[in-house]
């Protein structure tokens, strides 16, 4: 491994900020669904009031078919900032120990894709791809 020039004070202060953005974007994450499914309702269909309950009209269907398709990326996002922060911490504190060799490993892990999964993941073989 090269030799590291970081600053452990700095990378608290960095992986921190980070952290509050993560916060960000689970609150995002979190109201998606919900946000989606108010969209879908009021974009309304093409049905009259006297054929029955109103289905689900073709921009809902498609706010529906986006969502599902975009959902795993969404929280991919999050999923890797918050490997990245903490794969930066805790290769920090083995730095700092001295264990260079292991920072080195938890840099490395941190760098890997994390795994998303979603209900019914074990149907359709689960993780971000």
């Amino acid at each position: 491994m090269s030799k590291w020039d970081i600053t452990p004070s700095g990378v608290e202060f960095v992986t921190s900020l980070v952290g509050d953005a993560i916060d960000d974007i689970d609150a995002g994450v979190r109201s998606y669904g919900k946000h989606m499914e108010s969209a879908a309702t009021s974009a309304g269909t093409i049905s009259e009031p006297m054929c029955g309950a109103a289905m689900t009209g073709p921009v809902g269907a498609a706010l529906a078919l986006f969502v599902e398709k975009t959902t795993r990326e969404a929280l991919f996002i999050g999923a890797r900032a918050a490997q990245s922060a903490n794969g930066a911490r805790e290769a920090t504190a083995y730095y700092v120990a001295g264990h260079h060799h292991m920072a080195a490993d938890a840099q490395h892990k941190a760098l890997a894709a994390p795994k998303i999964d979603l209900p019914g993941d074990d149907k359709r073989g689960g993780g971000h791809k």
